[in-house]
């Protein structure tokens, strides 16, 4: 230990665990899951590189690669992220590095990873997945074909809404040479105290996880039967996107989900259905013990899917479940 900047020993013992949970060789720590993102853009590019992003990757991650990626010259293209094994057509002889993202923020597409690393390791490019949803737990992302995971620790392993962390994985020494000096010359460093409260949350990650996962499989499962409802966007249900990667990949499901009104609904039903929600909160950060409700208009450039201002994402708690869906029967009544 030479400098709090490089690592203290909370931070370093943190960056164990996590790297042993999701099979790596090492793990760097950050203060947020964007942090984590940045880091490794800045790491990997450089003007005249080309990186692809799946559309349903997360919105500040997109913000990053318009906004900061472009002005020092890296060429950004979006991909289809169902595109799978074709994606080898989008990849060129600049092409550094293609994220992913599974399932896909709100839209909650899962992506075959497998074959995006295999197309893109052919062309010369590391993958780098973004494993929140799965905590890092239900799907191994190193040992499906990606060479760089990152988390928002923020989410299920802090578990309680309470810090801001972020986490680096990698597969090999040069990533992490690569990365971890780039960590050292941006000052990225995270708190020790947060790193505290994200070792708190570990040891209860497991049995958070296995009652999240059984609550929101029932309400997803409720929703499902809703006449309201045209579609249920959770990876384990057969209408979600990519459901067949899911099942193929993954060894459990989180708490977060989307769900997509029927065509008639207004936008002021869909934002009704979420103000009359009282157990449910409004809310981005997912994963803690809270319930959360958000609804989304994407109709601006976003929208593969025709799902416009009709999509509300979830976040299943630990509230009890039968509270939880009469919540969300009183909020489908103030809709219709």
């Amino acid at each position: 230990y030479t400098y709090g900047l490089y690592g203290t020993p909370t931070t370093l013992e943190l960056a164990a665990r996590v790297c042993e949970l999701e099979g790596g060789y090492r793990t760097l720590i950050t203060p947020g899951g964007q942090s984590a993102i940045s880091l490794i853009n800045f790491a990997l590019l450089q003007s005249g590189d080309h990186i692809l992003i799946p559309l349903s990757i997360y919105g500040p991650n997109r913000q990053f690669a318009n906004h900061v990626l472009r002005r020092f010259g890296v060429e950004v293209s979006y991909y289809d992220p169902l595109l799978g094994r074709g994606i080898d057509e989008l990849v060129k002889s600049n092409t550094k590095l293609v994220w992913c993202e599974s399932p896909g923020s709100i839209t909650m597409e899962v992506q075959d990873v497998p074959a995006i690393c295999e197309a893109a390791h052919a062309g010369g490019a590391l993958v780098v997945l973004d494993n929140t949803w799965s905590a890092g737990v239900y799907f191994d992302a190193l040992a499906h074909g990606v060479d760089i995971t990152m988390q928002a620790l923020t989410k299920y392993v802090g578990g309680h809404s309470d810090l801001l962390l972020g986490s680096v994985t990698v597969k090999d020494a040069a990533a992490w040479e690569k990365i971890g000096s780039h960590q050292q010359m941006l000052g990225c460093a995270a708190s020790p105290d947060d790193c505290s409260l994200a070792l708190r949350g570990l040891k209860t990650l497991a049995v958070r996880l296995s009652a999240i996962e059984s609550s929101a499989l029932r309400i997803a499962h409720w929703l499902a039967q809703r006449p309201e409802i045209e579609r249920v966007l959770h990876p384990a249900l057969e209408s979600c996107p990519g459901h067949e990667f899911w099942k193929r990949d993954f060894t459990g499901s989180a708490g977060v989900f989307s769900i997509v009104f029927r065509p008639d609904a207004t936008k002021l039903q869909v934002q009704g259905f979420v103000d009359a929600l009282r157990l449910f909160k409004i809310g981005y950060s997912w994963a803690g013990v809270t319930s959360l409700a958000v609804a989304y208009d994407m109709s601006r450039g976003r929208d593969r899917n025709n799902y416009q201002h009709r999509i509300v994402r979830l976040n299943i708690g630990l509230e009890d479940t039968n509270d939880l869906i009469a919540d969300l029967e009183r909020g489908l009544a103030a809709a219709s």
